[in-house]
């Protein structure tokens, strides 16, 4: 046995010499439990998340469809007989369109900057964006207008939502 220790301590392969037990390490040695031990490190990023060019670009597509859904929702009830009319003011199909774009990228803004700087930018965009789209309800109930045109109005709002948040929100890290 002791011819085999005086080998390997002789050989002195990385990881330290043999030591006979009770025997203190050498003085340049420190003592360290994890000694000679590997380590790796793993990538923890989920696949979904991405870089603010694509997050913008899904979120951009997202805008497109969101807009062309609530122009076609617009339409649909104005051909179904519910008027537009907002204290005694059309709103023109294409308002719908161009007023979603303007609001789905101010959310696409949001995404970007809690990717940057929240700890856990999916759950905070989703719960900003939650939170903003049921305040956009607020002046739909309040507005001067007949009971249908007021859930038309809240209709293009959660389309749009459940269009734009749940593309976005896949792009953004847990």
């Amino acid at each position: 046995m002791k011819f085999f220790e005086k080998i390997l301590a002789d050989l002195s392969i990385g990881v330290g010499s043999v030591r006979r037990s009770g025997e203190s390490p050498a003085p340049s040695r420190s003592i360290h439990p994890l000694e000679g031990t590997m380590t790796t490190t793993a990538n923890t990023t989920r696949a979904t998340t991405s870089t603010i060019g694509t997050l913008i670009r899904a979120g951009v597509i997202a805008t497109v469809a969101a807009s062309a859904a609530t122009m076609a929702v617009a339409a649909a009830g104005q051909a179904a007989g519910v008027s537009l009319d907002v204290a005694g003011a059309p709103i023109p199909v294409t308002g719908f369109g161009v007023l979603t774009a303007v609001f789905s990228l101010v959310g696409v803004l949001i995404a970007a900057l809690l990717s940057r700087f929240a700890r856990r930018p999916r759950r905070a965009f989703v719960r900003t964006t939650v939170v903003l789209t049921v305040l956009s309800l607020v002046p739909d109930v309040i507005v001067e207008a007949g009971a249908a045109t007021k859930a038309l109005l809240m209709l293009t709002h959660l389309v749009a939502a459940a269009i734009v948040i749940p593309a976005v929100a896949r792009r953004l890290a847990a």
